[in-house]
C-alpha cells in the first residue's frame, strides 16, 4: 500500500458485526503491511480498568455507548496501525468522525444467516444490544450505519481469513489510487 505524506493517515479501522472477524482479521492485516494492530475494546477495558460487560451492567447501554464514543475519538497511534473497533462503534459519531480523518474505514461485511451461524447466542457473546433486541433487529440497525461509515466494504461471506485479508488489500490498494 502506497503511503500518503502524513502517515496518521494510513491507518485501517475495520467495523462489523461481532463475530465478523475484525479482530482475527486485523492481527493478520497488520502484519502483513508491517502496521501496529490496536482492539479499541481493549483499550477501553485498560483506561476504564473494567471488562466491556461490567461497564455495560453498571452504566447501561447509553452510557457504555458514550464511554466508547469518548474513548474512540481520542485513540492516536505514532505509526500506521490496524484498529479492530466494537461492533457497536458506529454509534459515537464524533468516533467515526475521528476514524474517517485518520485512515480508511473497512466495513467487513456478513450475511444475517451467516452472522447467526458464528455468533449464536447474544449474552453469551457479549454483544451490546438492548433488552428484547433481537439479533436479526440488531443486524438491520446497524448494516444501515456501517455502510454510511465505509470507505471500503469487503463480503466476508464464504471468505476464510487469508482471502478476506487479500480483499481488503486490494480495496485499499484501489482506494490509494483515487
Amino acid at each position: 500500500m502506497e503511503h500518503t505524506k502524513d502517515p496518521s493517515k494510513d491507518n485501517v479501522i475495520l467495523i462489523g458485526m461481532p463475530g465478523v472477524g475484525k479482530s482475527t482479521a486485523g492481527v493478520i492485516l497488520a502484519k502483513v503491511l508491517g502496521y501496529d494492530f490496536l482492539d479499541s475494546d481493549l483499550v477501553i477495558q485498560k483506561q476504564t480498568k473494567k471488562r466491556l460487560s461490567e461497564i455495560i451492567a453498571a452504566e447501561g447501554i447509553d452510557g457504555f455507548n458514550a464511554l466508547e464514543n469518548r474513548i474512540n475519538s481520542e485513540i492516536t497511534v505514532s505509526h500506521p496501525t490496524v484498529i479492530a473497533t466494537g461492533g457497536s462503534v458506529i454509534y459515537g459519531a464524533d468516533a467515526m468522525a475521528h476514524f474517517h480523518q485518520i485512515g480508511a474505514i473497512v466495513y467487513l461485511k456478513i450475511s444475517y444467516r451467516e452472522l447467526t451461524r458464528r455468533l449464536g447466542d447474544l449474552d453469551a457473546r457479549g454483544v451490546v444490544h438492548r433488552k428484547g433486541q433481537t439479533l436479526e433487529d440488531l443486524y438491520r440497525e446497524r448494516c444501515v450505519l456501517y455502510e454510511k461509515y465505509a470507505d471500503i466494504t469487503i463480503d466476508m461471506d464464504g471468505k476464510n481469513i487469508e482471502k478476506a485479508v487479500n480483499a481488503m488489500i486490494d480495496g485499499l490498494k484501489d482506494r490509494a489510487r483515487h
